[in-house]
This record gives structure tokens, C-alpha cells and sequence, in this order.
């Protein structure tokens, strides 16, 4: 799970940074608020973790503005403002979740997975696809109730492709999924990461849609 992390406070970011990475997220880190609009413009994160008291730019106006602009990337607004009018102020202004600074980083984790399941019309924890389930949270899969061993690209891939069921996603927005910044991106990882998926839980889930890109079929889905 790709996000954008928007804090300014250096042992803080870098604290959260490698926190998120270690729990299964892919996290790119800006400092300053008109980083994280330009971001956020730019790239199609699942979810961003977004501080008010930016430099360049308050949170609350780069979040005005993207809202403005139609994008509805969910975000996690973490503050130190911890005032009900402020709280009031940030949801009204389009922020999926408010959280009051400190934050346990594995609370954190969790309302970042709630944030993008809701943002994907998932209502449940655990993803189901004929019989194939992921548990996000603690980065298993099952196949007819049997744990399958997957690799982290493996699994991260197959987290993007099941929050979107039947809907087709291009080479290009599975790389964003994957790899954040600094990260070597092979030309044919996906097609590689595809074919290991299929080998290991069945050929016909992952389905390629030529010239396009790849698509997971629920079989109970209308």
C-alpha cells in the first residue's frame, strides 16, 4: 500500500517513514505543504498521512485544495491541533480521520487500512476472491484455507489488484502501488510478480487484458 506522508518535523517523519515500512506500507516523505499538494497531484496514493502545521503551505489549505481539484485520495489528518473547533474544521474540509498527535504507530496502521478499504467500497477486514483471502493486517493469504507463502511485492500486488475486483489496472498504477521513491523498478517486475501469483494460487484469477493491463475476476461477483 503506496502512501504520501506530509510532516515537517524530521525525527517524526523519519520515525513514521520507517514505522509504516515495516508494518507493509510504501511511504514517500515531503516536508512542506506545497510538496504534499504537488504529490498528491501527481501520484495515485491509496492514502496520505497529513500534518496542519506545514511550512509553505498549511495542511488545511493543501487539503482545501486538492478537494477542490476532485481528488479523492483519502487522507489521515495527524496534528497537534487538538482543539473540537479544529477537528470540526479538518473533517468539514474533506479529511477522512482526524488523530490527535501522539498516535500509536499500529493504531495508525490500522485506521490507514480502514481509510483505503472504505475508499474501495470493502466492508470487511479480510478480502475475499472465490477462494483466495488476504488479511491486510497481517499480510497473509489463503487459498481454500491453506496459508500460501508470498513475497512482499507478491502480496502488495495482490492487495491492489483485490480492493479493485474487476476493475483493470494499468502496468503503470501497480507500479505505484509497489515501489515508493528510490526504489529500482525493473521494466517487466509486474508480468514477473503476475506469473509467481498464478503459479501459486491459481492461473485464472489474475487475468491479462492485452494492451491494457491486468485484472482480478471475482467468480461470485455479479
Amino acid at each position: 500500500m503506496h502512501i504520501l506522508l506530509a510532516e515537517d518535523d524530521p525525527l517524526l517523519g523519519d520515525g513514521l517513514r520507517a514505522g509504516l515500512r515495516q508494518l507493509g506500507f510504501q511511504v514517500d516523505w515531503v516536508q512542506s505543504g506545497d510538496a504534499a499538494e504537488r504529490e498528491l497531484r501527481a501520484q495515485d496514493y491509496a492514502a496520505a498521512v497529513l500534518d496542519l502545521g506545514l511550512p509553505r503551505r498549511d495542511g488545511m489549505d493543501v487539503l482545501a485544495a486538492v478537494r477542490a481539484a476532485g481528488l479523492a485520495t483519502p487522507v489521515l489528518v495527524l496534528t497537534a491541533r487538538d482543539a473540537v473547533p479544529d477537528r470540526i474544521r479538518g473533517l468539514d474540509a474533506g479529511a477522512d480521520d482526524y488523530v490527535v498527535k501522539p498516535v500509536d504507530l499500529h493504531e495508525l496502521a490500522a485506521r490507514l487500512r480502514a481509510l483505503v478499504r472504505r475508499a474501495h467500497g470493502q466492508p470487511r477486514d479480510r478480502l475475499r476472491a472465490g477462494d483466495v483471502e488476504l488479511d491486510p493486517a497481517a499480510r497473509t493469504v489463503r487459498k481454500d484455507g491453506t496459508t500460501v507463502t508470498l513475497s512482499t511485492r507478491e502480496f502488495d500486488l495482490l492487495h491492489a489488484l483485490m480492493l479493485n475486483t474487476n476493475r483493470v489496472l494499468t502496468r503503470e498504477q501497480l507500479e505505484q502501488h509497489l515501489y515508493s521513491w528510490g526504489q529500482e523498478v525493473e521494466s517487466n517486475a509486474v508480468e514477473v510478480h503476475v506469473h509467481n501469483l498464478r503459479r501459486k494460487l491459481g492461473s485464472a484469477l489474475i487475468q491479462t487484458v492485452r494492451g491494457v493491463g491486468y485484472v482480478l475476476r471475482d467468480p461470485a461477483a455479479p
